[in-house]
């Protein structure tokens, strides 16, 4: 089961597979307990805003969940489909857009159908898995560049041309606007410094950047100023929007080629109407109410300054994602997660090796609009405690807790 499989009898259901009870919000019950939750991608607090409800609820009952019946292409298109696209399009300030079923998926999908045999891909180490995923079903050259290392990324652009230069191929570069698990953003100023001289088309993934990142909420291009130089942008629902599905813009031609190819929404069922309806409403209040995103960055920033101020390593983040990077063992992660959730009353997620290096335990919040500054301090003094337990060695002795469910 690989090699957090080994802990599955003694942690599924508490460390694997938890279930939070309640109205998705700042505070959950788990195992009959209140926690604070910061393992939600809700950033802007829309999974449960009562104009979103509303318009879910009344989406569902008029349509049903099987509207529209059929893939796109033979009978699965509506003006609704057709008007979502042109608002994302707007809002990226791309031509066109194209929505996605999901985003994991739907990433896979793209890298697939924008290449072929004679195109080269480079791509930063610590691309997702969907990424890499994708990769996997090229049939050309691929080079890799440590995470944002530019010296490595032009050496690697410089061995992709010399090929392309023989295949009459194309380049792709991958990164990720905010890199979900330590969250630092890909350096796309930087990247984009090397394009008049390699001739590279730019694809980023900006699943955590979409709604969070940028004056208006448009992403990662738009924070460090060069939107309109990303030619391939690709946004999912399932952060900031609280919902399911995806979408990729760019120029028209891209999109109608991706539109052709893309096996995996030619060979599935529409997004259903209730999703799509429901995701115009969310995208109207990302656009219209800055004040969400202002009260998330409100949260962000004084969750990371109080965590600084108190010395813990937070990593190089510049994000909402705030990872808590601690030194011990993958039997001091689990009893410390225990400690916060029965003791403490804070539930967040908890990465161990290999996700992290050995010796590294990382515990990772992500914090919304609906987080409060009371939660903030109860979680800053909460971690301040179990990093003293840490030190003295409290959670040293014995093995991981049997908390398991029956699986």
């Amino acid at each position: 089961m690989g090699p957090l499989g080994q802990y599955a009898d003694a942690g599924y259901g508490y460390y694997y597979f938890p279930k939070l009870e309640g109205e998705i919000s700042n505070h959950m019950t788990f195992r009959g307990k209140k926690c604070i939750i910061w393992s939600l991608n809700n950033y802007l607090g829309l999974a449960n805003h009562p104009e979103v409800r509303k318009v879910d609820a009344e989406a569902s009952e008029r349509w049903g969940l099987g509207a529209p019946m059929g893939a796109r292409m033979m009978s699965g298109e509506t003006i609704y489909h057709e008007q979502l696209e042109h608002e994302l399009a707007e809002f990226e300030k791309k031509e066109a857009a194209y929505l996605l079923n999901y985003g994991y998926m739907g990433m896979v999908s793209i890298i697939d159908s924008l290449l072929d045999r004679h195109d080269v891909v480079v791509y930063d180490s610590d691309s997702h898995a969907c990424i890499l995923d994708g990769l996997r079903l090229h049939m050309g050259k691929r080079f890799v560049y440590p995470h944002n290392d530019m010296e490595s990324f032009e050496k690697q652009l410089t061995r992709a041309q010399k090929i392309t230069d023989q295949t009459g191929g194309g380049i792709l570069v991958i990164t990720e606007g905010v890199y979900g698990m330590i969250g630092d953003l890909g350096n796309l100023k930087g990247i984009l410094a090397f394009k008049e001289k390699y001739n590279f088309r730019l694809l980023v993934d900006d699943a955590h950047g979409f709604g969070t990142m940028g004056p208006t909420g448009a992403g990662t291009g738009e924070a460090q100023g060069v939107m309109d130089n990303v030619d391939v942008h690709f946004g999912t629902f399932a952060k900031a929007m609280a919902g399911i599905g995806a979408f990729v813009a760019s120029d028209k031609a891209i999109i109608k080629t991706l539109a052709f190819k893309m096996r995996s929404q030619i060979y599935a069922k529409s997004l259903p109407m209730p999703m799509v309806i429901g995701s115009m409403k969310r995208l109207e209040l990302l656009r219209n109410r800055p004040e969400l995103r202002e009260k998330l960055w409100t949260i962000v920033r004084a969750l990371q300054a109080g965590l600084i101020e108190k010395g813990f390593d937070i990593g190089k983040t510049a994000s909402p994602v705030t990872p808590v990077l601690l030194k011990g063992t993958p039997f001091e992660a689990t009893q410390i997660v225990q400690d916060l959730r029965e003791n403490f009353g804070v539930f967040c997620s908890v990465v161990i090796y290999p996700v992290v290096p050995k010796g590294v335990i990382m515990l990772r919040l992500i914090p919304t609009a609906v987080h409060t500054l009371d939660d903030v301090k109860i979680t800053i003094d909460s971690f301040s405690a179990i990093q003293e337990n840490l030190k003295a060695g409290k959670y040293s002795t014995g093995g991981i807790p049997d908390v398991a469910d029956p699986f």
